[in-house]
C-alpha cells in the first residue's frame, strides 16, 4: 500500500508554509496527488450578532474570508508548481469550509493538517472532530519548527489497541521506507508481562512481513504519563515522525480525548500521525 491521495489543509494561519512544504515533499515521496482546500479556523460569528450588527458587518466577516482563502490558494499553486508534483485545489466553499473538508477527506489516503493552538478553542475543536471523524490517517505538523527530514526515524507507540493497530497500518508507507523504527510499549504497570512480551513478538513479525525491521523497547511511566513519556522516548531516539492511535469521543459541544492524545495535540515536537 501507498499514499495516492495527500489532502492538505490550509487555514488562514501563518505557519501553514511548513504545511505546504512537508505536503509536496509528500506527494513527491509518494508519487501523490496533492490536494489543497482551504477551510477556516477562525470562530464564527454567531447569526444573531449578524444580524443585530447589521448587513455592513456581515459583509466584512464574509470578505475577510473570502480574501484568507484567496491567499491560501495563491500560496498553495505557487508552492506546488516548484515542485514535481501534480496538484489540485478545492475551490472554498460559501461559509467556512470545514464540512466540505470533512467530506473531501473520505478520498484522501493521508490527511495533513496543522497542530491546533492549545489556547484556541476553534483550532482545537476543529482538529479533533476532523481527527474523530474523517477515517482516515491525520498527519499533524507542529506549529512551532521546521521539520526537513520527515519519516527517516519513526517511533510506534504499541499498546495493542483497534485504535493503535489501526494507526500502524495505516502508517506503512512511512515505516516500509524509514531508515529505523522503534515501537514501544508504555508499560503502565496495569499489563501482565506474560501478556507483553508476546505481543510485542508478535508486532515485529508482523511488521516484518512487510519488510519492516524494528527495535522493540518497553518503558515503565512511573510518575509520568503516557503523553510525556512518548515526547521523551521519541527525543532519545530521534525520531523525526510518531506514531499513535487517538483516543477519544466526539458528543454535541464537547470532544474529549485521552490522556496521551491531549498531551501530543498540545505538545508536540515533531509531526504526529493518529488514527482513530
Amino acid at each position: 500500500m501507498t499514499y495516492k491521495t495527500i489532502l492538505l489543509h490550509l487555514d488562514e494561519q501563518a505557519r501553514r508554509s511548513e504545511r505546504l512544504a512537508i505536503g509536496v515533499r509528500l506527494a513527491e515521496a509518494f508519487d501523490a496527488q496533492l490536494i489543497g482546500a482551504f477551510a477556516s479556523t477562525l470562530p464564527r460569528v454567531p447569526a444573531y450578532a449578524l444580524v443585530e450588527a447589521g448587513g455592513e458587518v456581515r459583509e466584512l466577516d464574509e470578505r475577510n474570508r473570502r480574501e484568507a482563502a484567496s491567499r491560501a490558494e495563491k500560496d498553495f499553486i505557487d508552492t506546488a508548481r516548484r515542485g514535481a508534483v501534480r496538484y489540485e485545489w478545492r475551490p472554498a466553499a460559501e461559509d467556512d469550509g470545514q464540512l466540505e473538508f470533512l467530506h473531501d477527506t473520505r478520498y484522501a489516503d493521508l490527511v495533513v493538517a496543522g497542530q491546533p493552538d492549545p489556547e484556541d478553542g476553534a483550532q482545537r475543536a476543529f482538529a479533533g472532530e476532523v481527527l474523530l471523524s474523517c477515517g482516515r490517517p491525520l498527519l499533524f505538523v507542529p506549529y512551532a519548527g521546521s521539520f526537513q527530514k520527515l519519516g527517516q526515524r519513526v517511533m510506534v507507540a504499541w499498546n495493542g489497541s483497534r485504535e493503535c493497530a489501526r494507526a500502524v497500518t495505516d502508517a506503512l508507507p512511512f515505516l516500509r521506507r524509514a531508515a529505523g523504527v522503534d515501537v514501544v510499549t508504555f508499560d503502565t504497570g496495569k499489563l501482565r508481562r506474560s501478556f507483553v512480551e508476546p505481543v510485542e513478538g508478535e508486532v515485529a513479525a508482523w511488521l516484518a512481513r512487510y519488510g519492516v525491521k524494528v527495535t522493540l523497547s518497553r518503558h515503565r511511566t512511573g510518575d509520568l504519563d503516557v503523553g510525556n513519556q512518548i515526547l521523551s522516548r521519541a527525543a532519545d531516539f530521534g525520531a523525526d515522525l510518531i506514531v499513535m492511535g487517538a483516543y477519544g469521543h466526539s458528543r454535541v459541544r464537547e470532544l474529549a480525548f485521552g490522556g496521551a492524545t491531549r498531551t501530543l495535540l498540545e505538545s508536540m515536537t515533531v509531526p504526529v500521525l493518529m488514527s482513530h
